[in-house]
């Protein structure tokens, strides 16, 4: 039997460990790489040539999303599970958007998992039923459900900024990290500011820090 080979993008050794016992107690599956960060998940899948990608959404530096964005052009049918700690409401249609062929949350059960994976690997999409449900009510009515927080109203790269500032990086740590000038994150920060009401750095950092506490319970 050929076996799929997974490539593992996760920069956390435990969850990392797991994800590869779970993968490779699998008669269908192995594991034929991994990496910790997106610089070196990109040569990764260059080197092993994976049947599926998966990556956590949080990474060193940049994140999942942008990681998506850095694989599709060179492996435009390579799919890519994303597995996060993250709210799905917020993140799974993102995810979809950038190229993903699905999206699961850490908490679910290893058995969704690998349900997950079996499903993208046979030309399927995988979401959660509640957000399977969500997306399909969005297409039904032709329009996207109420907004639960204004986040939602945030680009991806307003999204992973916030998400920064949260974590306690400068302006220019978050340039560095993301390859942008200090003053494209400033044109961010002011966009998010617009979008939550508020007027002054101190407020967008203590909404930034409560937002992303709450986000990693």
């Amino acid at each position: 039997m050929t076996k799929a080979k997974i490539f593992l993008v996760e920069d956390h050794p435990i969850t990392r460990g797991g994800l590869a016992q779970l993968i490779e107690s699998q008669a269908d599956m192995e594991v034929c790489g991994w990496a910790e960060d997106a610089v070196l998940a990109v040569s990764g899948v260059d080197r092993t040539e994976p049947d599926l990608v998966i990556t956590d959404l949080s990474l060193k530096g940049t994140d999942g999303l942008d990681l998506l964005k850095q694989i599709r052009p060179k492996h435009p049918s390579l799919p890519v599970l994303i597995l996060s700690m993250h709210d799905e409401s917020l993140y799974a249609q993102r995810a979809l958007r950038a190229g993903a062929r699905g999206y699961i949350m850490k908490a679910e059960a290893p058995e969704n998992l690998l349900i997950a994976v079996r499903r993208i690997l046979g030309g399927e999409v995988y979401l959660s039923e509640k957000e399977s449900a969500r997306v399909l009510s969005s297409l039904a009515y032709g329009s996207p459900p109420p907004l639960k927080s204004p986040v939602e109203q945030f680009s991806d790269r307003e999204l992973e900024v916030f998400r920064w500032i949260g974590r306690g990086s400068s302006l220019r740590e978050i340039a560095e990290r993301l390859q942008l000038s200090v003053k494209t994150v400033q044109t961010h920060c002011s966009h998010i500011k617009t979008k939550l009401n508020i007027k002054n750095s101190r407020e967008l950092a203590r909404r930034a820090i409560l937002w992303l506490e709450q986000a990693d319970r």
